[in-house]
């Protein structure tokens, strides 16, 4: 009867191995090599910097003159090119600064493989140092929200005002999440994640943050879905879910002095309005704008429409 059992147990594990293989075959993706992601995805106005031993993609356009930049910083999983139709925009009147994060875009992991909130705040700052940027008007969407209400808290000296676009922080009440998220806090599948990394999950995930699917280009997809094959990243991903959830800085937020503009989009599943809400009636100098029919990114899914309450709340001294 041993016997039989082990012979089975065997059948299972070479069944799961094979059936491993089959998956990696399919959907295994090797890393694209940096130079080839730099050709399609880093040319001008693109610049790299070295920052805390990264080589940082950025780009700085627009009135050089402008003494306060506005500093753009991207979500989980996107880069500086989520923030392409409205720098397009704002470059007219304002200088615009933008960068892609350690773990994403083409910067790369950071080395130590900190992905606190905390590390990143160290980060920015170290970046607007090495560009020389003294004080800016910051914005961020999402994670980026998250890293720019906090550096605001830590160097208030630096920050004119302050954006937050579908921004993290408080405790989650996510009412939907992406797949890719999913996979990288699942146990086994988030080590397998990887290296084995099918181009569908990268489309389901940017169309579960947007409210109109039909706005998902092969395009954008194919951005988001290379960008994650550049070397480290997709281990930055993972590593990124496993940091501990904050659950005590967010009551800090009611500290924040300067005006504050919170942009939400309406059918925001991943952070849902009444997160916009909790900003809303915590900080002391905010002004709260819904926008309808949108989702998480405003500014990727609905360009034009999210950035009229922008240049309002720049206009308003």
């Amino acid at each position: 009867m041993k016997r039989v059992y082990t012979k089975i147990i065997k059948i299972i594990l070479l069944g799961i191995v094979v059936l491993i293989i089959l998956i990696a075959s399919f959907f295994g993706y090797q890393d694209i090599p940096l130079d080839v992601l730099k050709a399609k995805y880093a040319p001008a106005p693109s610049s790299f910097i070295m920052v805390d031993g990264m080589d940082v993609h950025y780009r700085d356009e627009g009135e050089v003159r402008d003494s306060t930049p506005i500093v753009l910083i991207h979500g989980t999983g996107s880069s500086l090119h989520t923030f392409n139709d409205w720098t397009t925009q704002l470059i007219v009147d304002h200088r615009v600064v933008r960068m892609d994060l350690p773990g994403y875009g083409l910067t790369g992991p950071f080395p130590h493989r900190n992905y606190s909130i905390e590390n990143y705040v160290v980060f920015i700052k170290h970046f607007l140092t090495s560009l020389g940027i003294k004080k800016c008007v910051l914005a961020g969407n999402s994670l980026g929200g998250n890293i720019a209400w906090s550096f605001t808290i830590e160097n208030p000296d630096m920050v004119e005002k302050l954006i937050l676009i579908d921004a993290s922080g408080y405790p989650s009440e996510a009412m939907s999440v992406p797949l890719a998220f999913t996979m990288a806090q699942t146990p086994v599948i988030k080590n397998l994640f990887t290296f084995i990394t099918p181009r569908f999950i990268a489309k389901s995930s940017v169309e579960n943050v947007y409210a109109d699917k039909t706005k998902v280009s092969k395009e954008l997809v194919d951005r988001y879905f290379e960008l994650t094959l550049r070397e480290g990243n997709r281990q930055a991903f993972v590593d990124r879910f496993s940091v501990s959830p904050d659950t005590i800085s967010y009551k800090k937020i009611n500290s924040i002095e300067q005006k504050t503009l919170v942009l939400w989009g309406e059918q925001d599943k991943l952070i849902p309005p009444k997160m916009a809400y909790r900003f809303h009636n915590d900080l002391p100098n905010d002004t709260l704008v819904i926008l309808n029919n949108i989702g998480h990114v405003p500014m990727e899914e609905s360009p034009n429409q999210s950035l009229k309450p922008v240049i309002g709340f720049l206009k308003n001294n």
